[in-house]
């Protein structure tokens, strides 16, 4: 099985775990995947969340060293997004080895992505 680049090994799996095991990262992280790939500014991510800019920058850096998000200079503004492609790799290595290695219909699950 290939993982994201940001999900590789244990030592990745348990930074992006302990980034999510967070209220506020964990809603922003959420609140970012139901954005899609359009993202969200940090701004409009603040009023979402009602989070005040300073303490959601922080969060987003710990998302953002974790693999879980992205971030992309559009003009004047930052855009985040979920890093669907390491979601995707993290529940891929957490369910991996289900089930005793017999056939599991959870680790067939595909969760929609927008991408």
């Amino acid at each position: 099985m290939l993982y994201s680049a940001a999900v590789r090994d244990e030592a990745h799996v348990v930074q992006a775990l302990a980034a999510l095991a967070q209220p506020v990262r964990l809603r922003a992280f959420r609140t970012l995947v139901m954005a899609g790939p359009d993202g969200l500014t940090p701004g409009a991510l603040a009023d979402a969340l009602q989070a005040t800019p300073s303490a959601l920058s922080f969060h987003l850096k710990e998302l953002l060293h974790a693999g879980l998000v992205t971030q992309q200079r559009q003009g004047r503004h930052l855009i985040y997004r979920a890093a669907f492609d390491t979601m995707q790799a993290l529940l891929a290595y957490l369910t991996e080895n289900c089930c005793r290695g017999q056939p599991c219909p959870v680790a067939d699950v595909r969760l929609p992505c927008p991408c």
